[in-house]
């Protein structure tokens, strides 16, 4: 939601900028993905570094600069893909890396560079099917455990 009201501030044109809807938006994401991890971690250590991974993220987009914030963003979510691949133990997982991570970085760092609006694009639908991949995952191992216990 965030960054759609971002966009409402540029006209809908993709604008390389920090802002503070911009700053709302990278923070859900890093609360988020920081969610995600821990649900299946019970380590505290692994917990505690995950939520200090975060709170960093969200304090770097503030005071240093909005890459150090992704940077910190791509930590917790390789934390998330061995954790939840660990829980899961599903091939359908690996969606996520890839159009989570790959391909909208790949999108993303386009549009930087190019300026070209139709990068933009392509970025929606494939942070979409990073989240559906979550509902998959999920959704299957409901169905394994309900084998299971039949």
């Amino acid at each position: 939601m965030f960054e759609m009201i971002d966009h409402t501030k540029t006209n809908w044109i993709y604008i390389d900028h920090s802002s503070l809807f911009n700053w709302f938006f990278y923070t859900f994401l890093a609360l988020g993905l920081t969610s995600f991890t821990i649900s299946v971690i019970k380590n505290k250590f692994a917990i505690g570094t995950n939520i200090f991974l975060c709170f960093c993220s969200i304090v770097s987009y503030l005071l240093i600069d909005k890459t150090i914030a992704l940077s910190l963003q791509v930590i917790i979510s390789i934390f998330l893909i061995i954790n939840w691949q660990r829980m899961f133990k599903d091939w359908i997982f690996i969606a996520y890396p890839i159009f989570g991570i790959l391909f909208t970085t790949f999108f993303g760092t386009n549009l930087s560079i190019t300026g070209n609006q139709i990068w933009h694009v392509f970025i929606g639908p494939s942070g979409t099917i990073s989240v559906i991949t979550f509902y998959l995952v999920l959704k299957r191992s409901k169905n394994k455990l309900s084998k299971i216990l039949k």
